[in-house]
């Protein structure tokens, strides 16, 4: 259903990185709601490349888009002049989800490059057609700052978080020199939904423990486990913010979460519940010498300037994802 009364019938959108997780549930949106709306899809697609790591360089796949009726183009934000040949069709509004979000990836040329630097390219892309900037930033900005977390109080603790700061400064100053111009970073805390599960290893908790019970395994998680919490928000609360965010006509970063943290131990309960398993949980003990133990959105700008009311609790958003928590199981894990 619509999230605002604003009409995108017609309109011109381009999503970056619009084959991944929010990406295409945005492109999906859009075709759903507004059938003459015009979507732009530009990803760069999976390949076989890897970080150091090991994981692969691109979550974007063609499974996403399965029914998409729109135009899907292959590039690289980080090709100029490909951005270049998209400066033909006059966006209205773009929504840049296109970034490397692997916080674990090592190489921070390649994170300033791919996360900031493209960026910049487009920022100038949206210029020349006077266009709407709805880019997804980062929880990942405020480290360990302490709960709850507000814009102004960052301190990013790995590369891919300085790389999300960099952008918000980098939207700032050019919203400076451009104040007719709505540039809107949305600081995305833990997302989890449909069309994640191409994100493997980086998916949420949320499906990756799903996927354990459905599998016949207990779930398993750290000792303490009811009180290590997070922010974790359903894709569709964060389409909405999305959607409000493009038409608001405001410029500036907004956290996109519940404001209501919950622990690792109530995923597992929750979902042992909608699955119909009783297995318990087994716990074993922390690696991390460093862990994050309490994230909590502070969406109060949020809601006041964007118009954002979550609507989904963490009961009610395992609810209406357990049945595509079965469907990739059956399709993709048992026979993919």
């Amino acid at each position: 259903m619509p999230y605002t009364k604003s009409d995108f019938n017609h309109k011109k959108i381009l999503i970056t990185g619009g084959a991944g997780f929010i990406g295409s549930n945005l492109a999906f949106y859009f075709q759903e709601n507004y059938p003459t709306c015009k979507v732009v899809v530009f990803d760069i697609f999976r390949s076989e490349a890897t970080f150091s790591n090991g994981n692969l360089k691109s979550f974007g796949h063609f499974k996403n888009l399965l029914g998409f009726r729109g135009e899907v183009i292959s590039g690289d934000i980080n090709d100029a002049l490909a951005l270049e040949q998209l400066s033909s069709y006059q966006f209205d509004i773009i929504f840049h989800e296109a970034a490397i979000s692997d916080t674990t990836v090592l190489d921070q040329n390649i994170m300033v490059k791919t996360n900031v630097n493209a960026f910049k390219n487009i920022l100038e892309l949206a210029q020349k057609s006077s266009a709407t900037v709805v880019y997804a930033s980062s929880a990942a900005t405020y480290g360990d700052a302490p709960s709850p977390q507000r814009v102004g109080c960052e301190q990013p603790q790995n590369v891919y978080g300085f790389s999300k700061l960099a952008m918000d400064n980098l939207a700032c100053e050019f919203c400076i020199q451009n104040p007719k111009m709505s540039v809107i970073g949305l600081r995305y805390f833990n997302v989890y939904g449909p069309r994640e599960y191409f994100k493997n290893t980086t998916a949420s908790m949320v499906l990756q423990l799903g996927l354990q019970i459905l599998s016949g395994k207990t779930p398993r998680l750290f000792y303490g486990s009811d009180k290590i919490v997070r922010d974790f928000i359903y894709i569709e609360d964060v389409i909405q913010a999305n959607i409000k965010a493009s038409v608001s006509g405001k410029s500036g970063v907004y956290n996109v979460g519940t404001a209501i943290p919950r622990s690792f131990q109530d995923i597992a309960d929750i979902l042992q519940k909608e699955l119909g398993t009783e297995l318990g949980t087994e716990y074993f003990q922390n690696p991390y010498s460093a862990y994050q133990m309490y994230t909590e959105a502070d969406i109060t700008l949020t809601c006041k300037e964007l118009g954002y009311e979550p609507r989904f609790s963490l009961e009610e958003g395992i609810k209406a994802y357990a049945s595509e928590i079965k469907r990739i199981y059956d399709c993709e894990v048992k026979h993919g």
